[in-house]
C-alpha cells in the first residue's frame, strides 16, 4: 500500500518546487508580487526556464564515479559547488532576520553571498554573518560621493568582489508592482541607500515606491568611458552585472572586469535573450580573460551542470533563495542549496564526469 502523503515541510521537501509552495505560502500579497513579478508580459521570465528544457545531456558511461568531487572555486574563494547567492532587494520581506539569514546560510554551506544595494540589513551587519564570503552588488548612485561611501563600507566589512549591476540604468515595468502600489512595510529600510524616511518621501498616489525612489538615485550618465573612474575606488575585483551580448563580454574583458551573465530575473527588458542561451556567444568573447558567472533561471542541479559546461564558473540563485528564506530562515535557504547541491553531484555522476573541472560543452546537445 502506498503511504500518504507526508504535510509539506522543510524536512519533507524534495526539491525547490516544495521550498517554492513553502515560502510562497509564508508571504502577503506585498512581497509576493515583488519577488515573483517579471517585466511586463514575463516572457523573458519564462524564457530562463524554458532555455535549461531545450538543452539535453550526453552522459558517457563506465566511469569511476565513486568519487565526486563538487568543488570549484571563484575569484580564488573556494566554495562546496558552483552555487551562490545572488544579489535580491529586500530580504526583510521574507523573513524577519532577513539578509543575516541567507549569509549565514551561505557561509554555512560554503557557498557565497552577493548582497544588493537595497538590502534591509547593513553591509556591516551581514559582512559580519558572512564570515569572509561576501561579495556586494552596487547601483552607481547619481552621487557619487554616497556610491564611494558604499564601496568603502563594503571593503570595510569584508566584501571579497564588487558587483557593478549594468543593466539597470532605468528599473523594468513590474505591472503586478505598479498596480498595487508596492512599498516597504513600515518597520524596513534600506541602510545602505537611505532610511525609511527616505523611501517614505517618494511615495506616491501611484505606482512602485521602489521605482519612484530608483528614478532619481541611480546614475544614467554611466558609460564604459566611466569605469576607469569606478575602477579607481576600489580595490576589490569587479564583476559587472547584467551582460547578455558578446559584444559588452569583450568591452568588460578589455576594461579588467569579470562577466555575470543575467538580464534581471527577466524584471528588467521584456523579450530579453534569456541567460542561458547568452552565454556561449558571452565565453567566446572574453576567450578566457575573465571568469563568467550566470543567473535566471536555476531550479535543478541539471540546470547548474548545463551552465557550468558550457563554461559558467558558477550559477547564482535569485528567487530560489528567497522562497528558501521565506519557508524557513536560514534553515530554509540551507535546504535550498543541500538540496541542489545533492541534486548537481548526482548529475556529474551520472554525467560520468567526477569532478566539476571535467564538464565541458561536449556534455550537452543544443
Amino acid at each position: 500500500m502506498p503511504l500518504p502523503d507526508a504535510p509539506l515541510t522543510l524536512d519533507t521537501a524534495i526539491n525547490l518546487a516544495d521550498i517554492e509552495a513553502l515560502g510562497r505560502a509564508q508571504l502577503d500579497r506585498n512581497a509576493l508580487e515583488y519577488y515573483e513579478s517579471g517585466a511586463n508580459d514575463a516572457l523573458t521570465l519564462r524564457e530562463n526556464r524554458a532555455a535549461y528544457h531545450r538543452l539535453r545531456l550526453r552522459p558517457r558511461v563506465l566511469v569511476d564515479v565513486s568519487q565526486i568531487d563538487t568543488c570549484t572555486e571563484v575569484l580564488g574563494l573556494p566554495l562546496q559547488s558552483p552555487i551562490g547567492i545572488a544579489p535580491s532587494a529586500f530580504h526583510g520581506l521574507a523573513h524577519a532576520d532577513a539578509e543575516l539569514a541567507t549569509a549565514r546560510a551561505a557561509a554555512a554551506a560554503g557557498s557565497v553571498m552577493t548582497l544588493s544595494t537595497f538590502s534591509n540589513k547593513s553591509i556591516e551587519e551581514v559582512g559580519a554573518a558572512a564570515a569572509g564570503r561576501l561579495w556586494f552588488q552596487l547601483y552607481l548612485c547619481a552621487d557619487r560621493q554616497l556610491s564611494r561611501d558604499v564601496i568603502a563600507r563594503a571593503e570595510a566589512a569584508g566584501a571579497r568582489a564588487l558587483v557593478f549591476t549594468v543593466d539597470a540604468p532605468y528599473l523594468g515595468r513590474r505591472e503586478a508592482n505598479e498596480r498595487h502600489r508596492f512599498a516597504l512595510p513600515p518597520h524596513l529600510h534600506a541602510p545602505n541607500v537611505g532610511t525609511r524616511e527616505t523611501l517614505a518621501q517618494v511615495e506616491t498616489d501611484t505606482g512602485s515606491q521602489l521605482a519612484n525612489y530608483f528614478q532619481n538615485l541611480v546614475d544614467k550618465t554611466f558609460t564604459w568611458d566611466d569605469l576607469a573612474w569606478l575602477r579607481a575606488q576600489t580595490r576589490l575585483p569587479m564583476v559587472l552585472k547584467g551582460i547578455l551580448t558578446a559584444e559588452d563580454a569583450a568591452l568588460a574583458a578589455d576594461h579588467g572586469c569579470h562577466v555575470w551573465v543575467s538580464n534581471h530575473g527577466g524584471r528588467q527588458l521584456d523579450s530579453a535573450v534569456s541567460s542561458l542561451e547568452a552565454l556561449p556567444e558571452v565565453v567566446d568573447a572574453v576567450a578566457g580573460r575573465t571568469e563568467v558567472y550566470l543567473d535566471g533561471g536555476v531550479t535543478r542541479g541539471t540546470d547548474v551542470l548545463k551552465a557550468v559546461a558550457l563554461s559558467a564558473r558558477a550559477v547564482f540563485l535569485g528567487r530560489a533563495a528567497l522562497w528558501g528564506l521565506a519557508a524557513g530562515g536560514e534553515a530554509g535557504v540551507a535546504r535550498t542549496l543541500a538540496l541542489l547541491h545533492d541534486e548537481f553531484r548526482l548529475a556529474l555522476a551520472l554525467c560520468g564526469k567526477p569532478t566539476v573541472a571535467a564538464l565541458g560543452p561536449e556534455v550537452v546537445r543544443r
